[in-house]
């Protein structure tokens, strides 16, 4: 069959999705093994017999609702493409918004930044891709992520480096100039958490306690010890916890709290300036 048809067909099949004219260029990307601007190139390419059956598996997957980042085992983020797996989230793209604003309250000379929960690796990696003077350390709970993380590290060849545990437990006597994180967020009664692609994700690298509050707390009651004068902490959160955030910034001592607007106009990242006075 020809590439404008096939493509034409897939299309018509994955109608209905969130993206399916997307959906069906990256899949057959992926089974092509060519980049986008081939789809277009070569509209008169005849797939094999064995390519369309392999779209067709992934086609059925994909109206089953499996995410297309984990049918092609990867996903671009800020220009670096990561592997990504179930035991991790899909990088998606309002948590640039944070990669952003953590590059533009970076310090002009060498940094030391540390990411927490850092999953496929998205935040860190794009860092230390922006600023290879800088000493970048992830930290992530789940070995499986961990040493996923690890890999898309050695493959970009960015030396980041992935320490496993809890938060900033591996962290002990390190101070760093930002410490960043898009931690668990959303509440366990979400009905959000039955739809789409979050369906096939981690329930551990999304909910959390208290009203999906708990592991920002915990973040920002341990930062401070972590943190030089003058350090600055960021994390992402859900649309409507801006408020909430801030409150908790501010109970631990931090200043110039605000919040930061995603590419949908929605409140998303929190961030504030640790003073260096003692926490009390």
């Amino acid at each position: 069959m020809r590439l404008s048809a096939l493509r034409a067909r897939l299309r018509e099949q994955l109608a209905g999705g969130e993206s399916p004219a997307l959906d069906a260029d990256v899949l057959l990307c992926h089974v092509l093994g060519k980049p986008r601007s081939f789809l277009l190139a070569w509209p008169e390419f005849e797939v094999s017999g064995q390519q369309q059956a392999e779209l067709a598996a992934l086609v059925a997957r994909r109206r089953a609702g499996e995410p297309v980042a984990h049918l092609t085992g990867q996903r671009e983020f800020w220009s670096l493409m990561l592997e990504v797996s179930p035991d991790t989230l899909i990088p998606r793209p309002d948590t640039e918004v944070l990669v952003e604003a953590a590059l533009a309250r970076l310090p002009e000379g060498p940094a030391r930044v540390v990411d927490l929960g850092t999953g496929t690796g998205a935040i860190a990696l794009s860092i230390k891709s922006e600023r290879p003077l800088d000493t970048v350390l992830a930290v992530e709970f789940n070995p499986q992520a961990a040493a996923l993380a690890r890999r898309n590290a050695t493959r970009l060849g960015l030396a980041v480096e992935v320490r496993q545990g809890s938060w900033l437990k591996p962290l002990a006597g390190l101070t760093f100039d930002m410490i960043v994180s898009n931690p668990p967020y959303i509440n366990a009664a979400d009905p959000h958490l039955a739809e789409g692609d979050v369906r096939f994700e981690p329930l551990s690298a999304l909910v959390a306690d208290e009203e999906g509050l708990a592991d920002i707390r915990h973040i920002a009651g341990c930062a401070p010890a972590h943190l030089v004068a003058g350090g600055w902490l960021l994390v992402e959160h859900g649309w409507q916890q801006g408020e909430a955030v801030q409150q908790i910034f501010i109970d631990n001592g931090f200043e110039k709290v605000t919040t930061l607007r995603d590419y949908g106009g929605q409140d998303r990242v929190t961030l504030g300036q640790w003073p260096g006075r003692e926490h009390a």
